[in-house]
């Protein structure tokens, strides 16, 4: 399911199913990197949106949590923190999260749940058809994740 209003009343009809958040982080900067930048987040978007496909009914894809490349790790990680408390205070047993951006796995233990990090393939010298199987192939690899999630009970969020 995605952010969408049609979406959310299918959410409030099955919400005992809809238990797990995936939220895509998206850089921003429009500096010398802007190029970059835009490459890893369009990657990560449409990754998650092939992902929220796959598992339509199970997962509810979040807006993107988008930053400034240059914000403080202990920032963003705060923000991000603040979204995840407020997702799982609301029902959400798991909350994902999705980037192409490197710089979260040194913060990645600090999460409370899996961050799913994919390097991003050079898309400008693929045409359409060629980046849209790249895309898929990615999703397909990460399915797993998701599915042994479900199968195993969730952690405690004390621990």
């Amino acid at each position: 399911m995605k952010w969408l209003t049609e979406n959310y009343h299918m959410y409030e009809q099955a919400k005992e199913y809809v238990d797990t958040a995936l939220i895509p982080l998206i850089p921003l900067n429009w500096g010398v990197e802007a190029k970059q930048t835009i490459v890893k987040g369009e990657f990560t978007s449409y990754l998650a949106e092939y992902l929220e496909t796959q598992f339509t009914g199970r997962v509810f894809l979040m807006p993107p949590f988008t930053y400034l490349t240059f914000e403080s790790s202990d920032g963003k990680l705060n923000r991000l923190k603040q979204w995840e408390k407020h997702l799982n205070a609301n029902g959400f047993k798991h909350v994902i999260y999705i980037t192409a951006d490197i710089t979260w796995r040194a913060v990645s233990r600090e999460l409370s749940d899996d961050l799913i990090w994919i390097p991003v393939s050079t898309v400008e010298s693929m045409g359409k058809s060629q980046y849209r199987a790249t895309i898929e192939q990615q999703g397909k690899e990460l399915m797993p994740i998701f599915t042994t999630k479900w199968q195993v009970e969730p952690k405690s969020r004390e621990e």
